[in-house]
């Protein structure tokens, strides 16, 4: 939580100037002497993801020409599908190092103001590239040289070589979305969306797997909830879904007119939403994190509603009776505008900067500083709840104490009314010790299992005063590791649930901008709802594991997910791990024969920073853990395979996806591990003293290249056969099946220039 209040803090000055390029620092970009030449890797990178043509316009020349240059390299034809905003920031991150702004403008075809948005809003996305942009050239078509043509060619023949068994197996990026948007016949009489009486963990609600960070109440083809994906939620016991909004985007009153007719249109698609997702029994909740900060424009026309400010902007206030009718009349106007709305929660500390306390600065304002930040936190929850119940006296006001000062909650959730439920993130404030290292978790985690300590005081604080109680959870994933739909350790999802079962909790919230997908962890989820309380944990995995996997096989699945545990337990778990640590990448990180001197980035690009990756961990205490990590999980993988004949046939194929999808996530702990020993023996190269260290530090170098290369090959057999693999909503892809290629050619180059080099 720490690392993320730096993040808040770094991108606050940015935040009143969307509408300019952020410049930052300029370094020399990372050199990619795996390719002939610079205009080669663009056409790598960007082939049939961005049309022909406009690859053309970037470089100044024709389409024959940059079809020429695929072809060199063995790209294949053009398939003429692209994906556009849906894949915006994956083409971002394959050219931050290739491009400047005015070509990266026109290779995504945007405006200024639409790419500094995008930099500056979306989800911290300039923190996640760096806060810098490297210091490139223009880059203009030149016709190759025989040499560099001739190079090319050679690196065709090894993709060719390389995709030879996967040419006819392949299966389109988001070709996910075309199963979610499926509409199957909704079973009548409806789900009632609402909680039913007696039923435990009674709301269970999560984020859409494949949203696009855009307006998609405006631009309804964004659907972030599609009829196919709602009835998988539904059949795997999910019950509500949250979706972000911003008050004067959907409620403008007074203050912001200019938002009147957009914000009509997304009243009205807001309706239309809520409606079709309870024809599914899915209740949908809307993410408030309010009053919204204003630039100075905004006060000069509002100089009375200023609040505390930071960066170019400022608070609005809500110390002041115009904002407090703002925040309960807009609340009260979305809820009767879509009266199938299921209710809200609230993030009122540390996201955005809203009220005066939202940043802990408080104190700076005249207004706030008079009556403290429980008042201000608690009456801001107060008047979004009672405005909702206005217009909807069942809508659920749900209060995540995310962010808050732990000396704030009891203040807080006394000033509460008892109709909301409070919300803690369970598994915060867990002690642990991985590799001889003691750690208290700060981030969600599914290798730390909760209640901890933090929650459960607050949960106790909340009943005493009236208020029934929710747990954030991540059931699906985490940051440990994203770029897949699940990671298979369902004991650990029904362990914690078992405990948070028998803390007679309302409900869940199961996932944030990650882990809505469809899988067999959510299965377990469903398994702890309702009246009957589940014999035990052992019970609940067989009953899954024969539901899915047949009774012959369930045995054998059942002590694969054992060994998944085990080998989870040995995560080096630390929020500096999470953010900076190479593991989303995995294979598809590159590796490098030089120190670049870039410091790894929030869920961005890792590089070579071992010092950023391995947060409190020494270096040998990271690299053995992620060593046992993947050996452990090789184990389990093996588990799997062996039970998979097992399996009825018409069970097998999405057995066989589940099976690739955990060895895709060994393939991910183990090159993790071989990074590390990568960059430790750099730095034993650049530090020895005689021919004989040199020597053994190269050749362990190229050991550990040949490693790379076997991962990225076999990661590439798993993710070119399934979509889900390299995706994750608020990155988009973090790798493509052609980073994977990639990473062979740049292992098999520094290989190469090592063994010269001896």
């Amino acid at each position: 939580m720490k690392l993320r209040r730096l993040v808040l803090a770094l991108a606050a000055p940015l935040l009143a100037h969307a509408a300019a390029l952020p410049q930052g620092p300029e370094p020399a970009p990372i050199a990619l002497p795996h390719f002939p030449n610079r205009l080669y890797a663009f056409v790598w990178r960007n082939w049939n993801l961005v049309p022909a043509e406009r690859l053309a316009a970037v470089l100044g020349t024709d389409r024959a020409k940059v079809a020429a240059l695929a072809a060199d390299l063995g790209c294949g034809r053009e398939r003429g599908k692209f994906f556009g905003e849906r894949i915006a920031l994956t083409i971002l991150r394959r050219n931050w190092h290739l491009l400047d702004y005015p070509q990266l403008l026109t290779l995504l075809g945007w405006t200024e103001k639409e790419l500094a948005d995008c930099l500056i809003e979306h989800d911290f996305f300039w923190i996640k590239l760096g806060s810098l942009k490297p210091r490139c050239g223009p880059l203009a078509y030149a016709e190759p040289s025989p040499e560099e043509r001739a190079g090319a060619r050679r690196i065709g023949e090894r993709v060719r070589f390389e995709r030879r068994e996967h040419e006819e197996s392949g299966e389109e990026r988001f070709a996910f979305l075309g199963e979610f948007a499926a509409s199957p016949a909704v079973p009548a009489p409806a789900v009632p969306a609402a909680p039913r009486p007696g039923e435990a963990l009674s709301i269970r609600f999560l984020y859409a797997y494949a949203a696009v960070f855009g307006d998609a109440l405006l631009a309804p083809e964004l659907d972030p909830y599609p009829d196919g994906y709602l009835a998988q939620l539904a059949a795997h016991g999910v019950n509500g879904v949250w979706l972000h909004v911003v008050l004067s985007k959907l409620a403008p009153g007074d203050l912001f007119p200019e938002e009147k007719d957009a914000a009509r249109k997304r009243r009205d698609n807001l309706r239309a939403l809520a409606a079709r997702a309870r024809r599914h029994g899915i209740g949908v909740y809307l993410y408030f994190n309010e009053p919204r900060s204003q630039d100075d424009e905004f006060f000069a026309r509002h100089g009375a509603l200023r609040g505390v400010k930071e960066g170019g902007l400022a608070a609005l206030c809500t110390g002041t009776e115009e904002v407090k009718r703002y925040l309960r009349e807009g609340a009260r106007e979305v809820f009767a505008a879509a009266p199938d709305l299921a209710g809200f929660f609230t993030i009122t500390a540390s996201e955005n900067l809203t009220h005066c306390y939202s940043h802990y600065g408080g104190d700076a304002c005249g207004r706030c500083k008079e009556r403290g930040p429980a008042a201000v936190i608690a009456e801001v929850n107060t008047l979004l709840a009672e405005g909702a119940w206005e217009a909807n006296p069942a809508a659920e006001a749900i209060v995540w104490d995310w962010g808050w000062a732990d000396h704030w909650a009891e203040p807080i959730i006394a000033r509460l009314p008892a109709r909301c439920r409070l919300q803690s993130v369970s598994e915060w404030s867990v002690p642990f010790t991985r590799g001889g290292v003691a750690g208290v978790v700060g981030e969600y985690s599914m290798s730390v299992i909760g209640p901890g300590p933090r929650a459960t005081r607050h949960w106790e604080l909340a009943a005493a005063h009236g208020l029934r109680t929710m747990a954030k959870v991540q059931v699906n994933n985490t940051w440990e590791l994203s770029s897949v739909p699940f990671i298979p350790v369902p004991r650990n999802v029904a362990e914690h649930l078992a405990r948070l079962r028998a803390r007679n909790l309302s409900g869940l919230m199961l996932s944030w901008s990650l882990g809505g997908c469809p899988s067999i962890n959510l299965r377990v989820v469903a398994k702890y709802t309702g009246e009957d309380a589940p014999s035990s944990v052992d019970a609940v995995l067989r009953e899954v594991a024969e539901e899915a996997y047949g009774r012959e096989a369930a045995p054998g699945i059942c002590e694969a997910w054992r060994r998944f545990s085990a080998a989870f337990d040995e995560f080096p778990f630390h929020v500096g791990v999470l953010y900076a640590g190479p593991q989303q990448l995995g294979p598809a990180n590159l590796l490098h024969r030089e120190k670049t001197g870039y410091r790894a980035t929030m869920t961005g690009f890792p590089y070579d920073d071992l010092e950023g990756w391995r947060a409190i961990y020494p270096a040998e205490v990271f690299e053995r853990q992620f060593r046992a990590l993947g050996a452990k999980w090789r184990d389990g993988v093996a588990a799997f395979a062996e039970a998979l004949p097992r399996v009825p046939a018409a069970l097998r194929p999405a057995a066989e996806r589940d099976l690739g999808v955990a060895d895709a996530i060994g393939l991910h702990f183990e090159s993790v591990a071989n990074q590390t020993a990568f960059v430790r023996a750099r730095e034993a190269l650049a530090a020895a003293k005689d021919e004989a260290q040199r020597r053994a530090a190269a050749e362990s170098m190229c050991a550990l290249c040949d490693g790379e290369i076997d991962l990225a090959r076999r990661l590439y057999a798993r993710a070119v056969r399934d979509a889900r693999i390299g995706f994750e909503a608020a990155n988009q892809y973090f790798y493509l099946p052609e980073d994977l290629l990639e990473k062979i050619l740049n292992a098999e180059q520094i290989k190469a220039a090592l063994r010269a080099a001896l």
